[in-house]
C-alpha cells in the first residue's frame, strides 16, 4: 500500500510538491483571512512561488500566530466544521483546529498510508490505548485510520494495565497503540499477576508522545528497557495537530518516513534560513491538502535532523530523525547546550528510579540552573553519587537532585487539565 509518490525518484518527488504548492498557496491566498492580509501587507504575489526554494520568499508562521489569530485561519463558514480539536498546550495556549469531512478523509488516509509503513494490514487487530475523547486529535485520527484499513480497533483508552491486559487476552490484538513508557507499566503487571506477555497475541507496538531512539537510530534506554524484557516491535511516530500529518518508521527503524502528498517539510535554523543537509534545524512545514486550517511555513519548535539517504523498504521519500529537543526547553548550563530528552534519556537508565520531574529556574546570575527531582525504590548516598556520574559521562554536567516521592511527583506530572504525562517544569522568568 505504499503510494506511488513515495516510492518516485527524488526529482519527481520534488516536481510534484511543487505543483501541490502553488495549488495550496492559491488556496490560501484567496480562503484565509490570516494569509490573504499577510501577503497584502508583504506585497507578496503568490504566482512568483513556483519551487520549494521559493518558500524562502514567504515569512513563516508561529504559534504565537496561531494564537492570536486563531480564528483567522479558518478558510471556511463554520457549518462546513465536522471536527473540533485542539492542541496539548504544551508550550502555551491551546489552539483550536477545524475539520471538515473532506480534512477527516485526509486525516484517515494519513493514518491509513503511515500503520502500513509500521506493518499493519488488513486482518489485524490493533489495542487503542490512547484517548479519543477531550478534542484530542490523535486518538480520532488513529481510529479512522485503522477503519479505513479494515482493521479490527479495541478503544480501550489510555490508562488501567488490569484492563488492557483483560482485553488483550480477550480480543487477541496484534499491535498496541500506546506511550511506550506504559508498556513498562504493563509489564510490571504482567509480572505481578503471572501474566505470560511474551506469549500473548502482541507482536508490535506504535508508539507516541516519547521518543525511542537516539540520533543514530539506535534504541534509547527506554526501548531498550521494553525490549529486553517483552519481545514486540517498537514503532516510533512523529505527528502534531498543526501537521494533520505523520512520520511513522517502517520495520529498518531509521527515521520518520514523510508523505510527499500531504506536507511540505524544511528544516530553519534561528534566521529562518535552511540549515545544511544533516544538520539540526527547526522543524518546519507547510500542509497540503487541508481545506479548514492549512499552514504555510509553520514553526514546530521541534529541533530535528532530516535524512535524505534511500531506505531498504524501497520509499524515497525523506525521513525525520528523533527529535533533538523543543527549541523553548533549550537549556544553558554550564556552558552546556541541553535539552529535556538527553536528560531523560539518561535517567530511564535506572531501575532504581521510579519517576521523575525536570524544573528549570533562573538563578541569582541571571542563568539556568537545572533541579531534577527524583522518586525512587532505594535512597542512597551511592546510587545519588552514581547517577551523577552517569550525567558527567554522558553529559558533562551535573545538575542538582533531590530525591522525594511518587505521591508527590505524581501530582504535578499528572496534571488533569493536560492530555499528557508533565515531566518538565520552566519556571525561567
Amino acid at each position: 500500500m505504499i503510494p506511488k509518490i513515495e516510492l518516485a525518484d527524488p526529482a519527481a518527488i520534488k516536481a510534484f510538491q511543487e505543483q501541490k504548492l502553488v495549488d495550496a498557496l492559491g488556496y490560501v491566498s484567496k480562503n484565509s483571512p490570516y494569509y490573504k492580509r499577510l501577503f497584502e501587507a508583504q506585497n507578496i504575489s503568490v504566482s512568483d512561488i513556483k519551487t520549494l526554494e521559493d518558500l524562502q520568499k514567504l515569512p513563516v508562521t508561529t504559534k504565537a500566530d496561531l494564537q492570536h489569530f486563531n480564528d483567522d485561519f479558518l478558510c471556511v463558514p463554520q457549518n462546513k466544521i465536522i471536527d473540533y480539536a485542539t492542541t496539548s498546550g504544551t508550550l502555551g495556549d491551546p489552539v483550536t483546529f477545524g475539520m471538515t469531512d473532506d480534512d477527516l478523509e485526509r486525516l484517515a488516509y494519513n493514518e491509513a498510508i503511515s500503520f502500513d509503513c509500521a506493518g499493519i494490514k488488513e486482518g489485524d487487530v490493533v489495542q487503542l490505548m490512547t484517548t479519543i475523547d477531550r478534542r484530542f486529535m490523535a486518538g480520532l485520527a488513529y481510529f479512522l485510520g485503522l477503519r479505513k484499513m479494515k482493521v479490527g480497533v479495541i478503544r480501550v483508552g489510555a490508562g488501567i494495565p488490569e484492563l488492557q491486559w483483560d482485553s488483550i487476552k480477550k480480543y487477541k490484538p496484534t499491535y498496541l497503540i500506546t506511550v511506550p513508557s506504559f508498556l513498562l507499566k504493563l509489564i510490571e503487571y504482567a509480572e505481578a499477576h503471572n501474566i505470560d506477555y511474551n506469549n500473548s497475541s502482541v507482536k508490535g507496538a506504535v508508539c507516541i508522545g516519547e521518543s525511542l531512539r537516539k540520533q543514530d537510530f539506535t534504541d534509547n534506554a527506554l526501548a531498550k528497557k521494553i525490549t529486553d524484557k517483552w519481545n514486540v516491535k517498537l514503532y516510533s511516530t512523529y505527528a502534531s495537530t498543526e501537521m494533520s500529518t505523520a512520520f511513522t518508521e517502517c520495520e529498518h527503524a531509521n527515521g520518520g518516513h514523510h508523505h510527499p502528498e500531504l506536507i511540505i517539510v524544511e528544516t530553519l535554523d534561528d534566521h529562518n534560513q535552511p540549515v545544511k543537509n544533516g544538520e539540526p534545524g527547526e522543524l518546519t512545514f507547510t500542509t497540503l491538502g487541508i481545506e479548514a486550517m492549512p499552514l504555510v511555513r509553520f514553526k514546530t519548535g521541534d529541533i530535528v535532523r532530516l535524512h535524505h539517504e534511500p531506505c531498504a523498504c524501497g520509499r524515497n521519500t525523506l525521513r525525520v530523525g528523533p527529535v533533538v529537543g523543543r527549541k523553548q526547553q533549550m537549556i544553558k548550563y554550564k556552558g552546556t547546550t541541553l535539552y529535556p530528552p538527553a536528560m531523560t534519556d539518561v535517567l530511564t537508565g535506572f531501575g532504581n528510579i521510579e519517576s521523575h520531574i525536570i524544573e528549570i529556574y533562573t538563578n541569582d546570575l541571571g542563568t539556568d540552573e537545572i533541579v531534577i527531582k527524583l522518586a525512587v525504590k532505594q535512597e542512597s548516598e551511592a546510587f545519588l553519587h552514581e547517577i551523577k556520574d552517569h550525567f558527567r559521562a554522558k553529559l558533562r554536567v551535573t545538575p542538582k537532585i533531590i530525591f522525594t516521592s511518587t505521591t508527590i511527583l505524581n501530582q504535578l506530572i499528572f496534571n488533569p487539565m493536560s492530555r499528557k504525562p508533565i515531566h518538565f517544569f520552566d519556571h525561567r522568568k
